[in-house]
């Protein structure tokens, strides 16, 4: 059976046990057991790694109060830089200046080749 991530659980002390359910009306009776001999026992949802008081809290938690304000775009004319902009002296790419051509890098590797071969190079 595939590991549940939002389900009932039954806290003990304040430490969750191994009892748990995807409805709360499963662990009552065990719930009703366990408060015998430890008052403190309580029913809890646990959701997202956190312990809710029930699954209407974690609900709540995870919507925004507020709804989200969209932020206003500039048309496409208005910007003030363009894509290649970069802050700083040169607005290129730092790393173009390692990128080999692979006509060169394959003619590297040939002669290379040959070279620990024992061959001589032929340019």
């Amino acid at each position: 059976m595939p590991p549940r991530y939002a389900y009932w659980t039954i806290l003990v002390g304040g430490g969750p046990t191994s009892f748990r359910a995807r409805e709360s009306d499963e662990l009552l009776p065990t719930l009703r057991q366990i408060q015998r001999r430890h008052p403190d026992a309580s029913l809890c949802w646990f959701e997202r790694g956190r312990i809710w008081p029930s699954p209407e809290a974690a609900l709540a938690a995870r919507r925004p109060a507020t709804p989200a304000r969209p932020t206003p775009r500039r048309p496409a004319g208005e910007r003030g830089r363009g894509r290649d902009w970069r802050p700083g002296g040169e607005h290129r790419d730092p790393k173009a200046r390692f990128k080999v051509p692979r006509k060169v890098r394959r003619k590297r590797y040939t002669r290379l080749q040959r070279l620990k071969n024992g061959k001589k190079d032929e340019e």
